[in-house]
């Protein structure tokens, strides 16, 4: 093949999937650094794999630039790990250098390569030798110094030194030497390099990646003693015990025991995030697809201050929380507490009321996002959280929230309160020193026993169970139904005291009451009069609560 066209770059693709789901498993076993998760390999194909989904997802177009592109955005959206992250980076400089071109001959390839090592190396908050950039940049290195500009050759000579540097790794990094194999992304990266040999010669190369066991047989053996013959590459030595794969490692810190991915759209500032990722954990990247699409990587124990940063830069979305199961046992805890209560209600003075009762308070505003909810649940540190949501409309971000946080080990239940008063009755009964268990079922039915109601003001012309409404008129809503309407000039308190009378009809003891912002002045005065007279039994409490959307919120126990 003279030149790689877009029909190449897809069998390709194709092809690096196959021959990673077929080293996958050896790839995992032999991962030991940054960190000894045994998933490099897994975390590789299933970012190739989404690379070649965006690719088969795009139109055909004869335009080699538009498919390497296709495969960098694909990769980038579903980089999955340190190693995914830098794959998409390598695809990345592939598609730069050939932007535009309708094929990409050896030259190119040489400027794709070099222009990969610079993007992968800068995706890397520490780059250490004897890793994946290291065979990446032998790679670019021997592309760059190719005596020929023919494309055959040019592939042959990169994949070629990229093995021969996979297999210097141990050499380099203690951790790999101890444990008798080579640097797995690096590995992984040999496996696609070999692939493109592979299209483009039309021949199966013979095995490129020499037995690191056997390299310098003048010197001392970096994988240790093998009586039992050649060490077949990656694979652990009969004499390295199983327990030497979580080793103490050289760089990447044991005491981190999450891995922390999320997208960021827009432009969001880099280096700021960088920074602030760095001050929780290690193995930072931020990197992007040039076309306004980032992926956020960092390993550490705060997973909700990890959040909490990419939403200081812009909008955290597809979040992915993954706990390393071979964590030591003497990494800082991620629970310092065992329960925790979690409220998201409007308006600062119902929010300062839930705080003064030791909840944790999300303010959703205009909106709310399943990242700000995460990072308010993780950010409790807690082993149980109870979320006590005060607004239905935030259903679908909080199922998100929560299932993300679930999938990383933390136990979560949501109380079903459609009112903030709800979520005040189902706080008042909140004890921790009762089985969490049965603390939930006692919140739930705290709130459950707790009718709602407010009083709000009409956006728009409607037809209701009791009639027409206008813009501007007073709605008297009973569990979310309107059961009373007056006119715009109509008094607010006179509509309170009746909509209060309602609720009462069938029984209670206590009236709360959350004033909003605009409410009038005096009007908890009003009803305090009203019940005295008409419901002396009735106790009456009533709280600023600033919400914008209602002038009063009642509830009655």
């Amino acid at each position: 093949m003279r030149a790689l066209d877009a029909v190449a770059v897809r069998q390709w693709a194709d092809a690096c999937v196959r021959s990673l789901d077929a080293n996958r498993e050896d790839i995992d076993r032999i991962n030991v650094f940054p960190v000894p998760d045994g998933d490099t390999g897994t975390n590789l194909l299933q970012t190739m794999r989404s690379a070649l989904d965006d690719l088969l997802r795009t139109p055909a177009d004869e335009n080699v630039g538009t498919a390497l592109a296709a495969l960098a955005r694909g990769a980038l959206a579903g980089a999955r790990g340190n190693s995914g992250v830098i794959l998409s980076q390598v695809l990345r400089g592939l598609a730069e250098a050939a932007q535009g071109a309708s094929t990409a001959g050896g030259s190119s390839l040489r400027r794709a390569l070099l222009r990969a090592d610079v993007l992968a190396t800068a995706a890397v908050s520490a780059p250490v030798p004897g890793t994946v950039l290291t065979v990446l940049h032998a790679a670019a290195e021997a592309a760059r110094d190719c005596g020929s500009d023919d494309l055959g050759e040019v592939v042959t000579a990169a994949a070629g030194a990229g093995a021969v540097a996979l297999a210097d790794t141990p050499r380099q990094l203690a951790v790999l030497a101890r444990a008798g194999v080579v640097d797995a992304g690096g590995r992984g990266l040999v496996v696609l390099l070999d692939a493109l040999a592979d299209v483009v010669t039309g021949r199966v190369p013979e095995p490129t990646v020499p037995n690191p066991a056997v390299l310098n047989p003048t010197g001392p053996n970096p994988a240790g003693p093998n009586p039992t013959g050649p060490n077949p590459v990656g694979a652990v030595p009969a004499t390295v015990p199983r327990d030497a794969l979580t080793t103490a490692r050289e760089a990447g810190s044991a005491e981190y025991e999450y891995e922390v991915m999320y997208l960021l759209d827009g432009d969001p500032d880099a280096e700021l995030l960088k920074v602030s990722l760095g001050a929780l954990g290690d193995c930072v990247s931020v990197v992007g697809d040039g076309a306004g699409l980032w992926t956020v990587h960092v390993h550490c124990n705060d997973v909700g201050a990890a959040i909490e940063a990419g939403i200081a830069v812009g909008r955290p979305h597809r979040i992915t929380v993954s706990r390393f199961a071979d964590q030591i046992a003497a990494a800082a805890p991620r629970f310092v507490r065992d329960r925790a209560i979690v409220v998201l209600v409007d308006g600062p003075g119902a929010a300062e009321l839930f705080r003064s009762e030791g909840a944790a308070v999300l303010e959703p505003g205009d909106g709310v996002t399943a990242a700000d909810l995460l990072a308010v649940i993780v950010g409790t540190r807690a082993r149980q959280v109870t979320v006590l949501p005060g607004d239905p409309a935030w259903r679908e971000p909080l199922d998100e929230a929560v299932a993300q946080a679930v999938a990383a080990g933390q136990d979560v239940v949501v109380v079903p309160t459609f009112s903030p008063v709800q979520a005040l009755a189902a706080l008042a009964v909140h004890s921790p020193t009762r089985r969490a268990g049965d603390d939930v079922v006692a919140m739930a039915e705290a709130a459950a026993a707790t009718r709602r109601g407010e009083v709000a003001v009409s956006g728009r012309e409607a037809i209701t169970w009791v009639g027409r409404c206008e813009p501007g008129d007073l709605l008297g809503m009973l569990d979310g139904e309107v059961v009373l309407i007056a006119p715009g000039g109509e008094d607010v308190g006179d509509l309170a005291c009746r909509l209060v009378d309602r609720m009462l009809a069938s029984g209670g003891e206590l009236v709360t009451v959350l004033l909003g912002r605009g409410a009038p002045d005096g009007l908890e005065l009003v009803l305090e009069d009203h019940l005295r007279v008409t419901h002396p039994e009735v106790e009456l409490a009533a709280y600023q609560g600033g919400q914008a959307d209602a002038l009063v919120v009642v509830g009655v126990e």
